[in-house]
């Protein structure tokens, strides 16, 4: 199968550090190409990847400083991709619903997954103009507030097996792992390690656009006694990070369409600790991969229960549910649905 991947330009695949959307990209893939795929991959320059990369821009825009106009370079690429439609069975989008539009008037088969949020107001009448295009959510509560869209199948992330391991070092601290931002919370963790009188860990990332609210309202906090503040981490350190904890928080305060970060513990066999928002309720089996909660007192209840928790079950659980070899089958299966459904369609006779 010619397979498309047309992955967003803001980070490379995969991404250096941060980038759950780029890294998600890579790891479908290349479990693609793994399986015997033909499968072109348009993104930044400097990704990397066994696929045929179509350098779109030489750098990932994160990292230019020359790009102030990132919408001009995504229009640019998804019109070469347009006039290439017919060199594939089928394209897949990852640049939430700016193909739409272009992509409709054409014939080849393509999906577009959703990584984002969707309760925005503004997104209403985007999603009901375009009520026909083929979506796939990446939890069954993304759909919620466009639930009248034509999603054609929720498609769970997954990351490679032997990426993160569970390490043989002692639990002693919770652990806090993304992005600062005030709808991750991460004063919720602090509070909550705080009434367990257990250190905290932090490896976070600060965006730019979260900067004021990192130097007026967390940095304060880093004071604490027992938070350690240690910046952004790579894949190649969240194995000892994770392993090393009792508990990963996931105090979170918004509808999370996925959540990396949970899979990412559970790889590790460490238990997650998780509010009650958005896809948390499908990712973690409360009582056995973690615990859902629903405030901050029960949060720190929580981790006195995830001690009790079996760390080689919460692996095995990942197995089976969350690797990128079950991601890309499932995707596959997708594809040939999809195409098989455009085959099938009846053509209208000429005269």
């Amino acid at each position: 199968m010619r397979i498309a991947q047309i992955a967003p330009l803001t980070e490379a695949v995969p991404p250096t550090l941060y980038g759950g959307t780029e890294r998600v990209i890579s790891w479908l893939t290349e479990e693609l190409v793994a399986l015997g795929q033909d499968v072109t991959l348009f993104a930044s320059g400097d990704s990397v990847t066994t696929a045929k990369l179509e350098p779109i821009w030489p750098r990932a825009l994160r990292l230019d400083g020359t790009v102030r106009d990132p919408n001009a370079l995504h229009n640019m690429m998804i019109e070469q991709v347009y006039q290439r439609a017919g060199e594939f069975d089928l394209m897949h989008f990852h640049l939430d619903y700016f193909p739409f539009s272009l992509m409709s008037r054409q014939p080849t088969p393509f999906v577009t997954t959703l990584h984002g949020r969707l309760d925005l107001p503004e997104h209403q009448p985007v999603f009901a103009t375009f009520s026909s295009i083929p979506i796939v959510s990446i939890s069954n509560s993304q759909r919620r507030p466009v639930a009248k869209s034509n999603w054609v199948q929720t498609v769970y992330h997954g990351l490679p097996a032997d990426l993160l391991t569970p390490q043989p070092v002692e639990p002693s601290y919770l652990a806090f792992l993304g992005r600062i931002s005030p709808e991750k919370r991460v004063d919720r963790a602090i509070r909550i390690a705080q009434r367990c009188g257990m250190p905290l860990k932090i490896a976070a990332k600060v965006d730019n656009a979260d900067k004021d609210y990192f130097d007026e309202q967390i940095r304060p906090l880093l004071s604490t006694s027992g938070v350690e503040f240690i910046g952004e981490i790579g894949d190649g350190q969240k194995s000892e990070f994770l392993s090393g904890a009792s508990a990963l928080l996931v105090p979170i305060d918004w509808p999370e369409p996925f959540g990396l970060v949970m899979i990412e513990a559970m790889a590790c066999g460490t238990p997650v600790i998780a509010f009650n928002r958005g896809s948390v309720p499908e990712i973690i089996e409360d009582g056995l991969t973690g615990f859902v909660v629903e405030d901050e007192t029960s949060a720190a209840g929580a981790v006195h229960k995830a001690r009790s928790l079996s760390r080689a079950a919460i692996r095995q659980r990942f197995e089976e549910r969350f690797t990128a070899r079950r991601m890309a089958e499932d995707y596959l299966a997708l594809y040939r649905k999809l195409i098989d459904a455009k085959r099938a369609r009846p053509r209208l006779a000429t005269v």
